[in-house]
């Protein structure tokens, strides 16, 4: 019997130990931090030659999205940003603001000059809060290096819950749904993502990038050379502390010329996209014929959370 067993392959038992996902980047948002990088003072001399010149990154969770960075000041130990930046917070209660001070250097790496954390907890909602932080090495308690003055870093920090989103919706007389009047105000945040067009034909070039237009604010994909069905796989991210239910979203495909002749760039088509049915359904994924293109179309979706 032993020998016949050993014939057969019998089916073996795989226990796989299923990971939680990180809990904060699958919450919904709740809020934005309103961060204004005001100066710094007393920083830490790094380079050999002259002083450092300083810039600051913030960072609130993991990935790109969630990281900003000041300009490089040059050759300053007393450097003055007064730059703002926005975060979609998503837990409050566990989320903390990083900040990293960095000596920006072109061959080596980048000296690091200091850090802090702020708990978002400690904030107290909608109240502005301007702050001294000292800097340190790292947030180890017991480490003697952080004794030794490293500089401080002003900053002017505002956490905005978002209000409850009821937005509701009626039938008019033509059996179209449209936005009730009255909608309470919430937030939320508008994700867009621009996925691929196809049948571009440019008259001088077809060197494709998107740029989109929101609420005054501009964003761009980068070009994609000789290509008429062209891929990005680009997402923008719009936090937003009202819902966009009345607002329309721009996308243009233009072409870059990639030389020096006279067509610097040239007009692909475009196409206007109304945000109410984003916030109704929360997700839409469609294809869109260009405006003023023949046969040009482009795929996107669009997100509200």
């Amino acid at each position: 019997k032993e020998q016949v067993a050993k014939m057969y392959l019998w089916p073996k038992t795989l226990e796989a130990t299923i990971l939680e996902q990180d809990k904060a980047a699958t919450k919904k948002p709740v809020g934005m931090l309103l961060v204004n990088v005001i100066n710094a003072r007393g920083l830490r001399k790094a380079d050999m030659l002259g002083k450092s010149d300083p810039y600051v990154k913030l960072s609130l969770g993991k990935g790109t999205l969630s990281t900003k960075k000041t300009q490089v000041k040059k050759n300053t130990l007393n450097p003055d940003w007064n730059e703002s930046f926005t975060f979609v917070v998503q837990d409050p209660e566990n989320q903390s603001l990083e900040i990293h001070v960095y000596d920006w250097e072109k061959l080596s790496s980048h000296d690091k000059l200091g850090m802090q954390i702020i708990p978002l907890k400690n904030l107290t909602p909608e109240e502005s809060n301007i702050s001294m932080l000292n800097l340190q090495k790292n947030m180890d308690p017991n480490d003697p290096s952080n004794q030794k003055s490293r500089g401080q870093i002003m900053l002017e920090l505002t956490y905005k819950p978002f209000k409850e989103d009821d937005t509701s919706f009626e039938e008019d007389n033509e059996g179209e749904e449209k936005v009730t009047d009255g909608t309470p105000e919430g937030g939320g945040l508008l994700i867009v993502m621009i996925l691929e067009a196809e049948d571009l034909e440019g008259k001088h070039h077809t060197n494709p990038y998107v740029r989109i237009n929101f609420r005054g604010e501009e964003r761009r994909t980068k070009p994609i050379k000789k290509n008429r069905d062209p891929r990005w796989d680009t997402e923008f991210q719009f936090p937003l502390e009202d819902i966009p239910t009345n607002d329309t979203l721009k996308v243009e495909v233009i072409s870059k010329g990639m030389g020096l002749g006279l067509h610097l760039k040239e007009p692909l088509g475009y196409v206007q996209i109304s945000l109410a049915d984003v916030v109704k359904n929360k997700r839409i994924n469609e294809k869109y014929q260009l405006i003023d293109s023949k046969n040009g179309k482009i795929q996107i979706e669009l997100q509200w959370r």
